[in-house]
């Protein structure tokens, strides 16, 4: 062995050495070293936990807000529906009232037109009537041959247009 560079006495002593040394590093270092990676270790874990509680949280968050937007998408979907419903509803009302009062004037115009046709009937009337009075009283007063009459008449039909 002392030809390969190992002295026993040494090696004995290295090892007592490294002995010593691994002994006052385990109990002053290593509990320490092993407190620290634990606490280490453990403050991973929890904000690995909190982390997925977090992703979690933010996952029931974003499907709450996706609910809440189809909920409202669905409730302006129902104003929007309701909306046009009242627009034709309105549309509907306003042609009825229309056609109504279209024919209520066509109505009165209609009487009005009828009213004045009447009045002109029986204002002609009224004038034939006039006429044939007048040209009574002129055949009573004289008795004429039938020149005599067509000539009367013609009389009374101009007195009756210079009117």
């Amino acid at each position: 062995m002392t030809q390969l560079g190992f002295h026993l006495p040494s090696l004995l002593v290295y090892l007592v050495n490294f002995l010593l040394l691994l002994g006052v590093l385990y109990v002053f270092a290593y509990k320490r070293i092993l407190n620290t990676l634990d606490e280490r270790s453990q403050r991973v874990k929890d904000s690995l936990d909190e982390a997925e509680k977090v992703r979690n949280d933010a996952a029931k968050a974003q499907e709450e807000v996706k609910q809440q937007l189809d909920a409202s998408r669905q409730s302006n979907q129902e104003m929007m529906q309701q909306a046009r419903e009242a627009a034709d509803r309105f549309r509907e009302e306003e042609i009825a009232k229309a056609r109504t009062e279209s024919e209520a004037f066509l109505e009165r115009a209609r009487q009005q037109i009828q009213r004045e046709q009447d009045s002109a009937v029986e204002g002609i009337r009224a004038q034939f009537a006039d006429l044939a009075i007048t040209a009574a009283e002129q055949v009573i007063d004289r008795s004429l041959d039938r020149n005599a009459h067509q000539d009367l008449i013609q009389k009374v039909l101009s007195d009756q247009n210079s009117k």
